[in-house]
């Protein structure tokens, strides 16, 4: 697995994620990826992100088979935290975030790019929940902000999923393009905001972020506690054992 940071002449820090083979991010592999997102932020000589990952999809969330190896509850509480910490990162950069999606953009995925400023996507792209079929709740926090609220439920509820092109006509996806030109699309976006008054986009990312109606710290945690709640009560082993034997099969 690795997660890569590299500045571009034009102000952009492009960070790509390659965890094979669905960008299932470790405990460690959502912690690593906050601090990229941050440690990009903070740099002077920044001024915006494209976070994209490499491979068949955006990312697939948590690492299930992970979870279920370790004894106890260490990584449970380590993903939650791990996630959460990678959502706020990305929300709480101090410059814009273009998230660059292509093919499946799931659970944790959701989460990075609902709170992403901007998203650009391929055509081959869709966004789903599967949390419910896993045993699990979280991100309709980050998925709220892709489609409208009742689409949001029905999407919780059976786990559809939604194509990058529903996502363009509510207005939550900027643009979908071929797959062979997500990345220069999203570094086109990026470096547009990139070439503004640096001082000046920061201070307007931190105030749209400050007129926000939802928390999205609380939010979702509140969400994760319902998630722990599922695991106490046999639910979430029993429902990822499910998915792990059906992976094996």
């Amino acid at each position: 697995m690795g997660i890569a940071t590299t500045t571009r002449p034009d102000g952009v820090a492009e960070i790509v994620v390659a965890a094979p083979p669905v960008n299932a991010l470790t405990v460690a592999g959502w912690f690593e990826l906050a601090e990229a997102v941050l440690a990009a932020g903070r740099d002077p000589e920044v001024g915006a992100v494209v976070l994209r990952a490499e491979g068949r999809g955006f990312n697939a969330g948590v690492d299930i088979k992970e979870m279920q190896a370790t004894t106890g509850h260490t990584a449970l509480v380590g993903a939650n935290r791990g996630c959460f910490a990678a959502f706020a990162a990305v929300y709480e950069c101090e410059v814009p975030v273009v998230a660059a999606v292509h093919g499946f953009c799931l659970g944790g995925g959701v989460g990075l790019a609902g709170n992403a400023d901007i998203v650009v996507a391929a055509e081959d792209a869709y966004f789903g929940l599967p949390e419910v079929d896993r045993g699990a709740l979280g991100a309709a926090t980050h998925l709220a902000r892709l489609v409208p609220q009742h689409l949001m439920r029905a999407m919780v509820y059976t786990c559809r999923n939604v194509t990058a092109a529903e996502l363009h006509h509510h207005g939550s996806v900027l643009d979908v393009v071929p797959a062979d030109r997500l990345r220069e699309r999203a570094l086109e976006v990026a470096g547009s905001i990139a070439a503004k008054d640096r001082y000046v986009i920061r201070r307007a990312k931190e105030s749209l972020n400050g007129i926000d109606p939802v928390d999205v710290r609380r939010s979702y945690r509140f969400e994760q506690g319902f998630t722990f709640e599922l695991n106490l009560m046999g639910a979430g082993d029993e429902h990822r054992d499910a998915f792990v034997a059906k992976g094996a099969e």
